[in-house]
Parts: C-alpha cells; sequence; structure tokens
C-alpha cells in the first residue's frame, strides 16, 4: 500500500511540475487592459530599441527599428528598417491578415511558411521560423515572440529564439509609436 501511495504522490507531483514547464497562453491576458488590436497600434509611425541576449543573458547585438505600418481593412503591412550597433542594417516586410477570432498570420521573405498569431487582452503571441544569416550560413530558427501593451504609446516584446527546441537566445523590443 505504500508503494502505491509512494507512486501516486510522485505521479502527482510529476504532473505539477510538468504543468509549472507550461508557458502562457494568449487566453491567460485575455482580461488585461489596454487592448491590444494590432490594426490600431501598427497603424503609421513607430520606432523600436533593443537587444539580443545570447544563453547566457549577455547582450551581444544592439538594435533600432524604424516602422512604417500600414492597413487596407484587415490586410496590414509593417515595413522594418533595422540598424544594428555595428552599423549593418536589414529591411523586412511583414503582411500580415487579420482573422474574426483574433488571430493573425503573416509572411515575410526570411519567414519560412507563413507565422501565426493570436491576440487577446494586452497581449500578442506570435510563433514563427526564420531563416537568420550567420557568418555566411543561414539557420531556420523558431521564434516564440510575446508583445504586451503598456499604454496607447508603448508596447514592450519578448521573443526567445531556439532550435530543436534549444533556447540560443532572446530577443527584446521597446515600441514605442509616434
Amino acid at each position: 500500500m505504500n508503494r502505491r501511495l509512494w507512486l501516486g504522490a510522485a505521479a502527482g507531483t510529476a504532473a505539477l511540475a510538468l504543468a509549472g514547464c507550461a508557458g502562457p497562453k494568449p487566453a491567460d491576458y485575455a482580461a488585461e487592459r489596454p487592448l491590444l488590436d494590432l490594426r490600431e497600434y501598427f497603424n503609421g509611425d513607430v520606432v523600436a530599441h533593443g537587444i539580443f541576449t545570447d544563453r547566457s543573458g549577455k547582450v551581444v547585438r544592439r538594435f533600432t527599428v524604424l516602422m512604417k505600418c500600414h492597413w487596407n481593412g484587415d490586410d496590414g503591412v509593417l515595413d522594418e528598417y533595422f540598424t544594428y550597433s555595428d552599423g549593418a542594417t536589414q529591411r523586412r516586410v511583414w503582411r500580415l491578415k487579420k482573422w474574426p477570432d483574433g488571430r493573425y498570420t503573416g509572411t515575410a521573405d526570411d519567414v519560412i511558411g507563413e507565422a501565426s498569431g493570436q491576440a487577446a487582452g494586452n497581449a500578442f503571441n506570435w510563433r514563427y521560423t526564420l531563416a537568420l544569416p550567420v557568418d555566411g550560413k543561414v539557420y531556420h530558427v523558431q521564434f516564440d515572440d510575446w508583445m504586451y501593451l503598456v499604454d496607447e504609446r508603448v508596447m514592450l516584446n519578448k521573443a526567445v529564439m531556439s532550435k530543436f527546441g534549444i533556447t540560443l537566445g532572446e530577443v527584446t523590443l521597446a515600441f514605442s509609436k509616434r
């Protein structure tokens, strides 16, 4: 009998540990305000300042992003111009689609397949695979990207970059609507 009790307790502890490892879901933020509408926030000019940190937390790259954004109904374009601290520049053009249930899909030239996301309350979760050039090679890495609207002008963004389920680093951004 003690063995069954111990096994049951161990199974319960394992289930709690696994539940604790589960990440947040957009629905967790459904009651949070202000309400994030990507069509409203990403409309016009937006500037972002960001950092990339490696697995140890060391900042390895800083950057600024100037964005020109516009929507035609449920179809949006986010034209991003990156300037990195080492002088390198990059451009990414997102083409987004808003769906009636709060989902969004999107494409960009360096995104493999289609990005998908869900908005709820003040939060937006965006997942995609990016073709990332590093030292002359291109790696396909996964992004789990979370955005949180703080107020009508400021949004914070934290993205975890991984490959084969192993975290490679994080991107942190602060967006400011002009």
